[in-house]
């Protein structure tokens, strides 16, 4: 799995984009960069876009229980954050962790598309850069 971080420093966004085959043991790794970047990035709303994903091996029960994790950003309750799950499966997945998760990620959503995802945080002219 492959992992892009880019930052919109206008509207404090982070964008997270992963490629390639998701599995339980990549979303581990996954979930510390995130903590990392938002930390870094000084982001206030984020986007974990799945779209290029080839393949997503979770377990429905890897995904109960990431759902009752500790969420891997600080003040996750008071910070939006959109889910990109264009594919059927993925999106119902998604979903799934967002119902689960609830109570900790009051303001996660999923949507389908990117421009989805930049109406449903408010975002005017994104425009993000790579961090590194």
């Amino acid at each position: 799995m492959a992992l892009r971080a880019q930052f919109d420093r206008v509207n404090k966004v982070l964008l997270l984009q992963l490629e390639g085959q998701l599995t339980d043991e990549s979303v581990a790794e996954f979930y510390s960069a995130i903590r990392k970047y938002w930390t870094a990035a000084g982001a206030s709303k984020g986007i974990v876009d799945f779209s290029s994903v080839t393949e997503f091996a979770l377990s429905s029960a890897f995904i109960r229980e990431l759902a009752k994790r500790e969420p891997c950003m600080p003040d996750a309750a008071s910070r939006p954050r959109v889910i990109i799950a264009s594919e059927t499966h993925v999106f119902g997945l998604s979903r799934m962790y967002q119902i689960m998760g609830e109570s900790t990620t009051p303001l996660l959503k999923v949507v389908h598309t990117f421009d989805e995802a930049v109406a449903e945080l408010g975002i005017q002219s994104p425009h993000f850069e790579r961090l590194d």
